[in-house]
Parts: structure tokens; sequence; C-alpha cells
């Protein structure tokens, strides 16, 4: 399928400049396919330094500070796909992706649910390390069109001289802007933590502060009453539910602090606190 000039104009000045400076430091940002107000609370259980802001209709960002790749405490890859991780079952109907980069690969990792992440990774040079099938199940858990879209991502998969790792991310968010994503002029894979930063505040992200655990499991409460799992907040199937999210956190917050994982630890802790607020929820609505 024919891409329309400006897109391949995008790519290619992207890739020309990278030809020219080299890879970026380590970054990420999140992609979450809902509204700020939907992804604030979660967010905050993960107790990360993020900045939240609006990226288009339906679609928020979180730009995280970086400090666990930065001190080389772990991969970026690893740390972000359990923060990805920990969102998508906090929110268990909107998907997160996450795009990271380092000097020697990039890549992203959708996470939806309870579901096995799916990820897709890219040489530092652009030369596709991952499998189609992976591009092709990305595509089916964010709804994009099975003919137009996947159409559009295939190239992402093929070998493309003129293409580094940069080039590879900002052709995926090109795709997704078919679904109403729109990053903050500034925010684009590949950029340093410092400048993603910057750009999210020049375009009024919020820096999210970390309630309290009472503020902030009501605040995630107040969000799901909204949603469609409101009316199975009380009774035996919450309390099903609230069982086996501390049954599922518990070993997976213990194996992520035995691996000094930050990303699982959160992961596990974020389903822990789910799982212990949905057994508790009767008696913080009676106070």
């Amino acid at each position: 399928m024919e891409q329309s000039p400006p897109y391949t104009d995008k790519l290619t000045s992207v890739g020309l400049m990278n030809a020219t400076t080299g890879p970026s430091p380590a970054g990420a940002l999140l992609l979450c396919r809902a509204d700020p107000p939907a992804v604030r609370p979660p967010a905050q259980l993960l107790r990360e330094e993020l900045l939240l802001a609006p990226a288009g209709a339906d679609w928020s960002v979180l730009v995280p500070e970086g400090k666990p790749w930065q001190d080389g405490e772990e991969p970026v890859e690893r740390v972000v796909t359990g923060w990805a991780t920990a969102l998508a079952v906090s929110a268990a109907s909107w998907p997160v992706l996450a795009l990271w980069w380092d000097a020697d690969r990039a890549g992203v990792t959708l996470a939806a649910g309870f579901r096995r992440t799916v990820g897709y990774t890219w040489l530092a040079d652009g030369t596709p390390v991952g499998e189609d099938e992976a591009m092709r199940t990305l595509a089916d858990r964010l709804a994009l069109d099975p003919v137009l879209d996947v159409q559009a991502l295939e190239p992402l998969t093929l070998p493309d001289p003129e293409a580094d790792s940069r080039t590879r991310l900002l052709g995926l968010v090109a795709v997704l802007a078919r679904t109403g994503l729109g990053l903050p002029p500034g925010l684009d894979p590949g950029e340093t933590p410092a400048r993603l930063r910057g750009a999210a505040l020049a375009a009024g992200a919020e820096q999210l502060a970390w309630p309290g655990w009472r503020d902030a499991v009501r605040a995630e409460l107040d969000v799901v009453e909204e949603g469609p799992l409101g009316p199975y907040l009380r009774g035996p199937r919450a309390r099903v539910l609230g069982g086996a999210q501390l049954a599922a956190g518990v070993p997976l917050l213990l194996w992520g602090l035995g691996r000094r994982s930050g990303g699982w630890a959160a992961a596990g802790a974020l389903l822990v606190a789910h799982g212990a607020a949905g057994l508790a929820y009767d008696r913080l609505r009676d106070h």
C-alpha cells in the first residue's frame, strides 16, 4: 500500500538525522488507549516519576524519568514491559503500548489485560528481529483495520537499509495516528529522556504524585465504577476477582523483588493492590 508523501518525508528526514547523530540514550514512552483521568489512578500506583499528557482522541502518553535503566539496574525493555503489564492488568478495558529504545535496539511491547504481552524488536540499524505474527497480533489487539492498517505495518517487518530503529518506531506511530493517536510536539521516540520530559511539560503534562494508598485506591475505584466493571465491584464475583489478583500478584511481586526487577515488582505490587482493594471495597465505601 502506498504511503502518503508527508509520512515518507518524515521517516526519511529522521533516518538521515540519526545517521549523522548516532543512537540516542535509552528511553521509553507508554501509550495508553484511554483518556488521562482513567490512566492517572493506576499510573500513580506505580510510584514512579511519570508525566501524563493527552495524546489525541482516546489516547494518553506517560513519559518516565527512567532512573531504573539510567542507573544501569536493568534493561529499559524489561522495566517498561513490567510497567505496561501492571497498567494493563489494572485497567482491564484498555491496552498499553510501550515504545522503548537503547543504543543497540528498539522495540514495542503491547500489554492488554491478563493476556500474554506481545512485542517486536529492531536492531539499531533498523534490521527486523521480531516475528511477523507478533505484529499481526499487535494489530488485532489494538483493533486496527485488518486490511489497510496491517498492510501499513508490513513494511516495518521487512529489510530497509534506509530505515533505522527510530524510523521504525516513528512508522508505527504514524500507523497508530489512524486510530486517533496524536503525540504532543517533540514527544518522538528516540529522543533523550530530558528532551521528552521537556516536550511533555511544554505541552502541559501533569506530574503524577503519589497520593498515598488510601486516596489512590479510592480514585481507582471511582474510575472503575464509571466503567463496564462497575456492577461487579461487590458480591461473590468481586471477591473471586480480588482473590485471583492477590494469588497472581504475591508470587509475581516476590519474583520481581528477588530478581531486582523494578518493572515486574511493580506489576506484582499493582496486582496485590487491586486484589486488596477489591476485597476491601465495601469497607472503604462505608467510611
